[in-house]
């Protein structure tokens, strides 16, 4: 009971002192200018020194997570460089590695700006005509498909982002299951919906979600998601739930991606086929 008393008064000792310093520097602050001005300096150091704090460790913790997702690329990089150069008997150690892949031109940029909390999001990256991005170029981070370019300025441009109520891409369940149309559901950050599945076709949850290839814009197998329950649509098809791998929240870093063929493609769609010089 006595080493209770002892820290009772301790605290209690503690928390007048408080006080009194408090009211001492209120005090101070209205009786004179220059006072105020001091206190005022030094209560803005403090707040700054705690908020440069706070983002130091959000920062730090940022950090780990993308030199995992970092780490986690380069492995998948690796393994593919190896099939490539197994599937072409390019030597990657010693051969310059091709510009385009696959009919597809690659062009890293960075995401400057993104919405994610509205029906119609969109992104702008820095790069733009002079970096050889186009209208219609996709977007892709190494877990999914991001948007698809609306806007082209010199240095950056302007894409409409997969959450999107208005935008539909080709996928496919499995690396050689049945295709249908994947959209954003609308409604949650990591949700979205597989549509015109036929419903003669078993589909288990789990199965991974890539795009199909079937599509100008985006190339295929990148991995899109994780199905999830499955419910028939008019007796014929399936609409499957889809939790997404892409975190928009921390979208920084992209890939636009240009189908070389994208234009002779889209003159062959449209029936403008004239004679060559």
């Amino acid at each position: 009971m006595r080493g209770s008393g002892n820290i009772f008064r301790i605290v209690f000792n503690a928390v007048v002192f408080l006080l009194l310093e408090t009211a001492a520097l209120v005090m101070l602050s209205h009786n004179g200018r220059m006072q105020g001005i001091w206190i005022s300096r030094g209560v803005h150091a403090v707040q700054a020194f705690l908020w440069g704090g706070a983002e130091d460790i959000r920062d730090y913790f940022s950090l780990r997570k993308q030199n995992r997702e970092l780490a986690e690329e380069n492995f998948r990089l690796r393994n593919t460089i190896r099939e490539y150069g197994y599937l072409t008997g390019v030597n990657l150690q010693t051969d310059s590695v091709p510009e385009v892949i696959g009919g597809f031109r690659y062009i890293l940029a960075d995401a400057v700006k993104i919405s994610n909390n509205k029906q119609h999001n969109y992104l702008i990256i820095d790069k733009g005509s002079e970096d050889g991005v186009e209208e219609r170029s996709g977007i892709i981070a190494p877990n999914g498909v991001i948007g698809i370019v609306d806007a082209v300025g010199k240095h950056f441009s302007y894409a409409r982002s997969f959450k999107n109520s208005g935008m539909v891409v080709s996928a496919r369940i499995g690396r050689d299951g049945p295709v249908g149309e994947i959209m954003w559901d609308g409604m949650t950050p990591d949700g979205a919906v597989l549509r015109e599945i036929p419903h003669h076709i078993p589909v288990h949850q789990g199965d991974t979600v890539y795009t199909s290839g079937y599509s100008s814009i985006f190339p295929p197998d990148i991995p899109m998601g994780i199905t999830g329950e499955a419910s028939v649509v008019n007796g014929s098809t399936y609409n499957i739930d889809v939790r997404l791998f892409a975190d928009f929240g921390s979208v920084r870093y992209v890939t636009v991606v240009n189908n070389i063929d994208n234009r002779e493609i889209s003159v062959l769609e449209t029936g403008e086929v004239g004679d060559e010089e």
